[in-house]
């Protein structure tokens, strides 16, 4: 009996996910390997087995160094029921978890709730945009830890967005109306002094979608590999980006120009989506669609004051160093720079991912003058750190 052998995540093209619910021809077996989405948010006809892993990722917070990342745990209760609830929802079927009886008993009954384990700097401004200034007295549906509170608070004054009586500031009251994180929103609106709306616009849509670049495995992956060099900014991931988008949109916005420059349609075309949102926003505030004309400094200077909290050095063993908490990382293998040092010593990141080992992902050289240009008040406010 032939396999047939489809992927299932949310970075996949429409037709790609579509795939999934092809019926399996006469003679094979359908194997479909997915995340979680298949957990509730889909029913497939005809699937007999399920294998279960046991394991989930889900975005954590780290009050204690202040950082997000996507970590790898063990699945609760309610998923594995729900994953389970997959084979035989429409016939009979079976489901095999490759853990032991006893590790079942252990998981905890449900998932933690996401206010309990997320950065809220944007919830805590959205509450005060509603009025809501003493979270102290505030009626939490769950509880969320006092050092994330205090962590939000502290990056929201330094980022200007709260004064020190804890009440909004006038950026702060408009970037609260933003449908995007605090940091991407305060670059939006710094593009104005950089005179690059029309960069950070483009880069600020292009970071909200995920896996940008289809690089498959062997020779496939290699051709592909080389396509995606014809967009790479020696400065980094986020120029990178813009470099793909700009390129998109000068060749007709065309999905099989798309599939042979390695780039992902359905990705490309959500990213176009999220930048006319944007663009209503910034045309509502009049901040001005100019251009840097191709001044990558300027560029990367208004990178940093968004990104600001999210610094880290380069060491000698080529790994780098977090500004808050000295923790360990480790370039992302599909970063432009994995396996280059940056001039300066230093970078911005997007986010960060924890394998086996806490990788950050879309990455820009930077200045490190920038970083305490940006975030003085956070590094006086918290420890007096400095930046060298």
């Amino acid at each position: 009996m032939r396999l047939r052998l489809l992927a299932l995540h949310a970075g996949l093209s429409t037709e790609e996910q579509l795939a999934v619910f092809e019926p399996a021809e006469r003679g094979s077996r359908k194997v479909i390997v997915s995340t979680n989405i298949a957990e509730a948010s889909v029913t497939i006809d005809g699937i007999k087995f399920v294998v279960d892993s046991g394991f989930v990722k889900i975005r954590t917070y780290n009050p204690t160094t202040a950082l997000s990342s996507l970590v790898t745990v063990p699945v609760s209760h309610a998923s594995a029921t729900q994953r389970a609830g997959r084979a035989g929802r429409t016939s009979s079927g079976i489901c095999y978890r490759l853990y032991l009886e006893s590790a079942y008993d252990r998981l905890p009954l449900t998932t933690p709730p996401e206010l309990t384990r997320t950065d809220l700097t944007t919830p805590i401004l959205q509450l005060k945009s509603l009025g809501i200034d003493d979270l102290m007295k505030f009626e939490w549906v769950s509880s969320p830890p006092a050092e994330s509170v205090l962590r939000a608070l502290e990056g929201l004054f330094a980022a200007g967005m709260i004064g020190e009586d804890g009440r909004l500031s006038v950026m702060g009251e408009k970037v609260a109306e933003c449908p995007v994180e605090v940091n991407i929103a305060r670059m939006l609106f710094m593009s104005k002094e950089h005179k690059c709306g029309e960069e950070i616009l483009t880069i600020a849509a292009m970071t909200a979608v995920q896996d940008v670049f289809v690089i498959p495995e062997g020779a496939q992956g290699a051709l592909a590999e080389l396509e995606r060099r014809k967009f790479t900014a020696e400065e980094g991931d986020h120029l990178t980006l813009l470099n793909a988008y700009n390129a998109f949109t000068r060749y007709g916005r065309s999905s099989s120009w798309c599939k042979s420059h390695a780039l992902s349609f359905r990705a490309m075309s959500r990213a176009v989506s999220i930048r006319s949102q944007l663009k209503k926003y910034m045309q509502r505030f009049n901040l001005p669609l100019e251009s840097c004309e191709g001044d990558a400094k300027r560029l990367r200077k208004c990178l940093v004051s968004g990104y600001w909290r999210n610094g880290a050095r380069w060491v000698a063993d080529g790994t780098y160093r977090s500004v808050r908490g000295n923790a360990t990382l480790h370039v992302h293998p599909n970063s432009v720079l994995f396996t280059r040092k940056p001039r300066s010593g230093w970078v911005i990141f997007h986010e960060m991912e924890e394998t086996k080992k806490t990788q950050i992902r879309i990455l820009t050289e930077i200045e490190p003058d920038w970083l305490l240009e940006y975030g003085h008040k956070y590094y006086d406010k918290r420890t007096g750190a400095t930046v060298s």
